[in-house]
């Protein structure tokens, strides 16, 4: 991977993981964001 001038593997991998937990926050954004829940007052 030395296109993007990373070496080591483990930075790709953490790169993906970031990219991936962010992705399914957003998702679960948007399945959830009109769920009801609670009023307050």
């Amino acid at each position: 991977m030395t296109m993007l001038g990373v070496e080591d593997p483990y930075i790709i991998l953490a790169y993906a993981l970031t990219f991936g937990l962010a992705l399914m926050c957003i998702a679960y954004g948007i399945i959830n964001w009109n769920k009801g829940g609670d009023e307050c007052g």
